[in-house]
């Protein structure tokens, strides 16, 4: 099986077994996240959640709503949004806006298992954020309560999300550009952006030997 990598933009042969979750918290104990600099830059931060099953762990996504106002309208996310000069640190942020969006409290229904580099928004048409992504295993089943804000919830394997065959050169319509990426296709909904820049190292990390 070939696993894209975001950083060297390669298709690399790696082993096909699925880690598991103490495996992906391992790895992620590992890894020193880069922080942004700063700057003008408006923080923002997001949950990536993992859910155990059997032979596999799931990695939850969200489709954001057609919202005129939303940059990132219809597009798919993972929970989160902006720093609020009421939150704590960006982690609150992050579960704060997961609350709100899907109805989650992912402050006891988790364990915070690490961190990815913080990336930053790439086209003038977005607005100047960073993004801090954090990691969570999810420790017990939840229903989701979605807010206007979103439109649906839904989970996609990590076997999935490491099948080359997932993954294809998309041409993609957003806030009036049209985009040619590579993007992974799962029942319909289209992941790439932001969302995929995440989702590809949290990919290369869990998969590391």
């Amino acid at each position: 099986m070939k696993l894209w990598t975001s950083s060297s933009k390669t298709w690399l042969d790696v082993e096909t077994r699925q880690p598991t979750l103490d495996q992906i918290r391992a790895r992620l104990a590992q890894h020193q996240p880069l922080p942004h600099p700063g700057g003008a830059a408006r923080a923002a931060a997001v949950a990536i959640v993992l859910r155990p099953e059997p032979e596999d762990v799931q990695v939850l996504f969200i489709k954001r709503a057609e919202y005129e106002q939303d940059p990132w309208s219809g597009q798919v996310a993972f929970p989160g949004g902006r720093h609020e000069p009421g939150d704590r640190d960006l982690l609150q942020t992050a579960l704060r806006e997961t609350r709100e969006e899907i109805g989650v409290d992912l402050g006891t229904a988790t364990e915070v298992i690490g961190r990815l580099d913080d990336i930053h928004s790439r086209t003038v048409k977005l607005p100047n954020v960073y993004v801090r992504p954090f990691v969570l295993a999810l420790s017990e089943d939840v229903e989701f309560t979605l807010n206007h804000e979103v439109a649906d919830a839904f989970w996609v394997p990590m076997s999935v999300l490491h099948d080359a065959a997932s993954w294809r050169p998309t041409t993609v319509q957003a806030r009036g550009l049209t985009f040619d990426v590579r993007a992974c296709e799962f029942q319909g909904r289209i992941i790439w952006g932001m969302t995929e820049r995440i989702t590809s190292q949290l990919l290369e990390i869990a998969f590391r030997p």
